[in-house]
Parts: structure tokens; C-alpha cells; sequence
């Protein structure tokens, strides 16, 4: 059986064999699977099973990077959340014990009647208290109590993701370098 994929049936699903130099020209550039799928006008899974007939990887650092960064991002808004829910809770229960209004809409003429206590009644103690809980209960999904202090373990993830940007920003900066020297070289 011969070494080279070219010498062999095209397997279904890959583009022609025709084709092969532009897509190992379009992959040398590094250009990743949507990249090529977009430049030669086929569909990615196309892409996908061509580039592994042919023995091609694609560099997936970059993916990588960008979905660390997309978790770290959203790890951040639901700590603000977590945040908002628990000053929600902790308003609900200081107006328990503050001058509170209640009023009302009703009798023959439908009237409006309002009485101000020192303190909240009853039921809305009740209603505020359930809020407290309910906006706890919320942030504690968000954020639980563990991982909500562990500030080394939000170090070392913050550090890793700084890590991987920083690889991601070295190479594409020796890439631009690489490039760069190729056209001048042409030139």
C-alpha cells in the first residue's frame, strides 16, 4: 500500500485530489478549518476529513485560549451576579427592622389607606425574609461558599489563562515575524 495519500482512492467525503496543493498551501499558512472551508467554498467537515486523509493537524492553542478566556469572562459575570443577589439579601433584611409602609386599596369606594410601623409587620417580615433567602439561595448557585473564597485556586486560574495568552501572543507574533521575512525575502 503506498505512503502517499495521493496514490490512493480518494475515500468518501474528500475533496478531489485536484484540489489537495491549494488546501496543503491554505494549511502551511496556517489558516484553520473555517478558514479554509470559507476560502475554497466547502463545508467544514469536508475540511475536517481531507486534512485527516492527508495527515494535517490544525493548531487548535488558539481555540484553546479563546474558550479559557470565554469561561474566565463568564466565571466573572456570575460572581457579579452572585454579588448583586447577595446585597439584594441583605437590603431585604435590614428593612425588617426599618420604619416600613404598608398600604392598601379597598371598601365601598375603593379608597387608599397607608399606615407607617416602626418596624415591618408580620407579613411583610415574612415577604422579606423569603426574598433574603431566595436572592442567597441564588447566589450561592452562582458562587458557592468553597469556591467564592478560594482566592488561590481564582489565582491559578487567572495565572493560567495569562499563560495561555501570553504563548498565544508570542507566536503570533513570531508568525507575523516569520511572514514578514518570507515577503521580504520575495521581494
Amino acid at each position: 500500500m503506498p505512503d502517499d495519500p495521493q496514490e490512493t482512492d480518494v475515500p468518501h467525503g474528500v475533496m478531489a485530489s485536484t484540489k489537495w496543493e491549494w488546501f496543503r498551501e491554505l494549511h502551511t499558512q496556517g489558516l484553520g478549518r473555517n478558514a479554509i472551508s470559507r476560502e475554497m467554498g466547502i463545508c467544514n467537515a469536508v475540511v475536517s476529513r481531507t486534512a485527516e486523509h492527508l495527515n494535517l493537524t490544525f493548531d487548535r492553542s488558539r481555540i484553546e485560549a479563546a474558550t479559557a478566556a470565554r469561561v474566565a469572562d463568564l466565571a466573572e459575570r456570575r460572581s457579579l451576579l452572585a454579588v448583586q443577589f447577595t446585597e439584594v439579601a441583605e437590603d431585604s433584611l435590614d428593612r425588617v427592622y426599618k420604619p416600613t409602609t404598608v398600604y392598601a386599596f379597598g371598601g365601598a369606594k375603593n379608597t387608599y389607606e397607608e399606615h407607617t410601623f416602626d418596624e415591618a409587620p408580620a407579613a411583610e417580615r415574612r415577604a422579606l425574609v423569603a426574598a433574603a433567602g431566595a436572592a442567597t439561595d441564588r447566589s450561592l448557585k452562582l458562587a458557592p461558599a468553597e469556591a467564592a473564597s478560594n482566592l488561590d485556586g481564582a489565582k491559578s486560574m487567572l495565572g493560567n489563562l495569562g499563560n495561555l495568552l501570553s504563548a498565544y501572543s508570542q507566536e503570533m507574533d513570531q508568525q507575523d515575524a516569520e511572514a514578514e521575512a518570507e515577503s521580504t525575502d520575495q521581494a
